[in-house]
């Protein structure tokens, strides 16, 4: 970590500002090459927190009028020397800036570098590096909150207070093993099984939770399906607030699939709309109902709709036969209109039943509170730290297959060592998710998924 690294920190395209990074030990020095402050002090003379106002330069001409922010280590985001530079928005200048940079030592940095030397220099845990790009990319206010608890070291905590509690199990097992004739308490099997059970409670907890906070963060994808001329279109374009679908009094209007992310209150919605579920002779809308019916066993949720002013047909009934597998919700739509539906055999057919008006958006609201008990979230407390990625499901899932593992051979009345080494097993896996010990590849793996100037 000895090379400065640079690299634009803003999104591409035309703005009110751009910001170029810098971090490392020759931060100071490049910057002070690069930037001139109309105050006449040095850029290396600055105090950290401090901005000045000055000129950037490039190849003894000045290139634009600029802010440089001072960071002096260890107070910094990465743990180093930190200066940014913040210039008008712009890909040509600010890439002119960054060249600037570059030209006068500073490297390209890579994917995630400045976060990446924020865990290497001790300024956060791997945990909490992972949160920051689950931060920028929170689609909405729960999903921002799980983000920001992880980031303010909640899971990190949740993951401590099991691995403490293994630690200080297995320290006393080897204690007792190692100096038995030392006055050690011995060690009572009741005592290891009630810690063993406790973690396997406590891990198991946080691996319900996973795929519930995983919707939260990706959104669910979500089929509205219903024979043709039901409101499925006008549905779309209620979630969605504007005229995304094609609405008209014709049977058979949506022939293909149209796609769009809505939020319907915390949860993240990717809509499919799709053909009306009919029997028809035309071949356009024939691909358009079998393309329906191949997203509907894709879905990871699904709105049926049916029309309140009419009856349930063969057609209705045939798609209630289909909602059996997937988490669905019932919209029974037009309650503008007088009401011929039969309810209470949509309501002995299916898990959940709403009732709305797609034309007026009555019932939006019991929809949006249907949909949270249904996938779970409503129960969810996002700020009290959620596993978030891939990889610490995997380590959480492998430390509660040898707690587990223990919890067996401690039935099976082996020897404590036996629980020791499978106990031992347990510990590693947590210290990996928390990256306390952690090889250098996933590391690398960790922060390939970062963007460049983060």
């Amino acid at each position: 970590m000895g090379e400065t690294i640079a690299a634009i920190s803003t999104p591409p395209g035309a703005g009110g500002m751009g910001v170029i990074r810098m971090s490392g030990s020759q931060a100071l020095k490049i910057a002070g090459k690069v930037f001139c402050p109309v105050s006449g002090t040095p850029v290396t003379e600055m105090k950290g927190y401090r901005a000045a106002y000055g000129k950037v330069l490039f190849e003894n001409e000045m290139i634009d009028e600029a802010v440089a922010l001072v960071f002096r280590a260890p107070h910094s985001y990465t743990g180093e020397d930190v200066v940014e530079i913040s210039c008008h928005g712009g890909m040509f200048l600010t890439k002119r800036v960054l060249r600037a940079v570059l030209s006068a030592g500073a490297r390209p940095a890579e994917a995630g570098e400045f976060t990446k030397r924020a865990f290497l220099n001790g300024k956060m845990g791997l945990t909490e590096a992972e949160s920051v790009m689950d931060l920028i990319s929170a689609g909405g206010t729960q999903a921002a909150r799980a983000a920001l608890s992880a980031l303010d070291g909640r899971l990190h905590e949740r993951i401590n207070h099991v691995k403490d509690e293994l630690l200080s199990l297995a320290a006393h097992l080897s204690a007792w093993a190692d100096y038995p004739e030392d006055e050690i308490p011995e060690v009572d099997e009741e005592e290891i099984a009630a810690s063993l059970t406790n973690a396997r409670q406590e891990l198991s907890a946080l691996l319900n939770e996973y795929d519930t906070g995983r919707t939260l963060r990706e959104g669910v994808s979500t089929v509205i399906i219903g024979r043709p001329n039901v409101g499925k279109s006008t549905l779309m374009n209620l979630l969605a607030g504007c005229e995304r679908s094609i609405v008209t009094s014709v049977p058979g209007t949506t022939r293909d699939v149209i796609e769009e992310t809505v939020m319907l209150g915390d949860v993240p919605l990717r809509l499919w709309d799709t053909a009306g579920i009919r029997s028809t002779d035309d071949p356009v809308e024939s691909i358009g109902v079998q393309r329906a019916k191949e997203r509907l066993k894709r879905a990871g949720l699904i709105f049926a709709v049916f029309d309140a002013s009419e009856p349930l047909s063969e057609e209705d009934r045939e798609l209630l036969s289909m909602l059996r597998e997937v988490p669905s919700v019932a919209i029974v739509n037009k309650t503008d209109l007088p009401a011929c539906i039969e309810l209470d055999e949509l309501r002995e057919k299916t898990g959940e039943l709403v009732c709305l008006s797609a034309k007026n958006g009555e019932g939006l609201e019991e929809l949006t509170e249907v949909v949270s008990r249904l996938l779970g979230t409503a129960a969810l407390d996002p700020s009290q730290g959620l596993l978030a990625t891939e990889r610490q499901r995997a380590d959480a899932q492998a430390s509660l297959a040898s707690v587990e593992e223990a919890l067996s051979v401690l039935k099976s009345g082996m020897t404590f060592d036996a629980v020791t080494v499978v106990l031992e097993e347990a510990i590693d896996h947590l210290m990996e998710l928390t990256g306390e010990r952690v090889s250098e590849a996933v590391v690398d793996r960790v922060f390939s998924r970062f963007c460049v100037g983060k």
